[in-house]
């Protein structure tokens, strides 16, 4: 049992009746359902470290994580066949079926990508690219996150990435919820020199 769970049945003992059922469906209602999409091949790199931390700060606010890493999981690209309509069944049965669900449930989706080529990995686009089947239940209120790192500095190139996030938050109508840019990491573990990944921990715990 975790701190917080503790805490919470250790403020609640001295409730009774009605009391006590009011605090369970308070406790329930702050409870979000999270989803971590992940998009490095390398489970060590500099953006799964921050996926980890920010897994680590939601959790630790008692929130319901499911982390998706899209560089180890089978999924194909989207085929533009339309038999889904855009609202119903995909026609391609891999791991992204694992998926959907928690993605039309999840009140917080958090994006985790190094910069490839200016824009996300292709393992992670390949994910969001499903998105498509599901356009119809995604368009929703959601909370989300971009952590990103890139081996340059230059901001100008890591706009290119933001401003595509910020463009697929507008079209499903979501909200920015926070982002860790982290520039100038390229070697693996190069993120544990900042403290981006503290700023991770603290983001997901503030959800």
């Amino acid at each position: 049992m975790n701190v917080a769970r503790r805490a919470f049945l250790a403020g609640t003992v001295a409730l009774g009746g009605a009391a006590l059922a009011t605090a369970v469906a308070q406790r329930k209602e702050s409870v979000m359902k999270v989803v971590v999409l992940t998009g490095s091949p390398r489970r060590s790199g500099n953006t799964n470290t921050l996926a980890a931390r920010f897994v680590e700060g939601a959790k630790a606010s008692g929130h319901e994580v499911f982390r998706f890493d899209a560089a180890q999981a089978k999924v194909s690209p989207c085929r533009a066949c339309n038999a889904c309509g855009m609202n119903g069944p995909c026609v391609i049965k891999d791991d992204f079926e694992t998926l959907r669900e928690k993605l039309v449930e999840a009140d917080v989706i958090a994006f985790a990508t190094p910069m490839y080529y200016f824009g996300f990995s292709a393992q992670l686009k390949a994910v969001i690219d499903r998105f498509y089947a599901l356009a119809g239940r995604l368009h929703t209120p959601k909370r989300c996150v971009l952590m990103m790192a890139y081996a340059d500095t230059d901001a100008r190139k890591r706009d290119v990435l933001v401003n595509y996030y910020r463009m697929l938050l507008d079209y499903h109508g979501w909200t920015d919820a926070g982002q860790i840019i982290a520039p100038g990491c390229w070697p693996a573990g190069a993120i544990a020199r900042t403290d981006l990944p503290q700023k991770a921990y603290d983001l997901g715990k503030s959800l």
